[in-house]
């Protein structure tokens, strides 16, 4: 007897497929980037919105979902808008990319790299701290980049997850709370949160289902430490990292001439190198886990 409609079970199988595609075979490689080139179309809504109110801001977010769903609709293929909208390869390769600089004593080097994962200012960042700054991005990016457009595509098909990958890529170009954006960025900011709510909860049950052992911890960390970080969801994810990896996450980060104080996540050391390491093998775990539970929802539903 069919337990859930048909529609999800072949979405969730779909969704696994493109995330494997995303595995195997890396980025999509075409010439610009679907993701990309919705990124350049923003760029134009937002040269045309842009003032220091919400309310432009937000018909920037509607056109960008629309957009994105838009497209999902007309490609009516959920492996492919997933295998677009994951980003699991790249942003583990760009772990080990910074890893392999610190592993070689390249300071500069891996300074150089890190801005391909995380915002912050890397000119003064130490080994710790630029260590810190990537099992941090890669527990964020772990939501963002895997977690929740497979789920987003296997709950509603290539709308779904071209849609959230539309939200998400928004977020990351005007969602920050600086004089430029504090108040056009809202709206694209509030979506992103909205859509991660349960992608983050559920990366969190996958790195207890990867590493049982630290189950206990996780779910101390997830429940007294993540609400202490500014966003609803990425504390989530890197408490649950930093528990899991027996780390200390949070501290400063500064943003150009901005400074944040970031709580502390977990109850462990602070990162080192090697740590990189185990982070990327950590959430290759937590997508693997991904997919065997997208299978099983398939075969469930």
């Amino acid at each position: 007897m069919r337990v859930l409609p048909k529609s999800l079970s072949t979405n969730a199988l779909a969704a696994a497929v493109g995330i494997v595609a995303d595995l195997v075979f890396g980025e999509l490689a075409v010439e610009p980037h679907p993701v990309a080139a919705f990124g350049s179309a923003m760029e134009s809504v937002e040269h045309a919105l842009l003032r220091p109110r919400r309310v432009p801001g937000v018909i920037h977010a509607v056109v960008g979902v629309g957009l994105g769903i838009a497209a999902g609709s007309l490609m009516r293929n959920t492996a492919l808008a997933t295998y677009i909208s994951v980003a699991q390869n790249a942003l583990t390769d760009a772990g080990l990319d910074v890893a392999g600089a610190l592993e070689d004593d390249d300071l500069p080097r891996a300074r150089r790299l890190l801005p391909a994962l995380v915002g912050r200012d890397p000119s003064e960042l130490d080994v710790t701290e630029i260590s810190r700054a990537v099992v941090e991005s890669l527990a964020e990016n772990t939501v963002d980049a895997v977690v929740a457009p497979a789920l987003w595509g296997a709950i509603l098909g290539a709308p779904g997850t071209l849609g959230y990958r539309a939200v998400n890529t928004m977020d990351a170009t005007v969602g920050y709370r600086n004089e430029r954006y504090e108040q056009y960025g809202w709206a694209s900011a509030r979506l992103d949160d909205v859509a991660n709510f349960i992608p983050a909860r559920v990366t969190a049950a996958l790195v207890v289902a990867a590493r049982p052992r630290a189950a206990r911890a996780v779910w101390r960390a997830v429940r007294q430490d993540a609400p202490l970080h500014p966003s609803p969801n990425s504390g989530v994810a890197e408490a649950a990292f930093a528990a899991a990896l027996g780390l200390r996450l949070g501290g400063v980060n500064t943003y150009g001439s901005r400074t944040e104080h970031r709580a502390q996540l977990g109850r462990g050391r602070p990162p080192e190198a090697a740590d990189i390491v185990a982070a990327v093998t950590l959430c290759r775990d937590v997508t693997w886990g991904l997919i065997t539970s997208l299978l099983a929802l398939a075969a469930v539903a």
